[in-house]
C-alpha cells in the first residue's frame, strides 16, 4: 500500500509539473521569512544558512543535494513539526511558509507575485529541483 501511495504522489507531482523555478513565493514573504529565520533558526543553522555542529545547511549544494526530488510540502512538514529544535511546532503554518520562502530566495529560486500557500497538500505539488 505504501509503495502505491508513493507512486500516486510521484505521478501527481509529475502531472502538476510545478517546481521551485515557477516563482512559488513573494518577495514580501521572503522578507518576513528572513526576520523569522534570524530570530528562530540562525543560532543553529547559521546566519548565512551554512549549518552548524548539529544542524544541516539550508543553502547551497548540500541543501540542494538533500532536497532535490522532494516536494516543498515535505520540507514544510518537516520544518513545521521539528523546528525550532528547542520548541518543535512553535511556528504557525504562515510563519513556516515565510521561512521556507526565505530559504528558496537564498537558494536563488525566483520569486513570484503571490505568497506561498500554507497548506502542505498544495505544497506537495511543488517539486524542489536543482535546475
Amino acid at each position: 500500500m505504501r509503495v502505491f501511495l508513493a507512486l500516486v504522489a510521484v505521478v501527481a507531482m509529475a502531472q502538476s509539473g510545478r517546481t521551485v523555478w515557477d516563482g512559488v513565493y513573494s518577495a514580501d514573504q521572503a522578507a518576513r521569512g528572513k526576520e523569522l529565520y534570524t530570530k528562530e533558526c540562525s543560532s543553529c543553522h547559521g546566519t548565512d544558512l551554512t549549518g552548524g555542529e548539529s544542524a544541516p545547511p539550508l543553502a547551497g549544494t548540500e541543501f540542494l543535494s538533500n532536497w532535490t526530488g522532494q516536494s516543498v510540502g515535505v520540507l514544510f512538514d518537516r520544518t513545521r513539526q521539528s523546528m525550532p529544535a528547542n520548541a518543535p511546532g512553535k511556528l504557525t503554518k504562515a510563519k513556516t511558509a515565510d521561512v521556507i520562502a526565505y530559504l528558496l530566495a537564498v537558494n536563488r529560486f525566483p520569486e513570484g507575485k503571490a505568497d506561498m500557500d500554507t497548506q502542505a497538500e498544495a505544497l506537495k505539488q511543488i517539486q524542489i529541483t536543482a535546475k
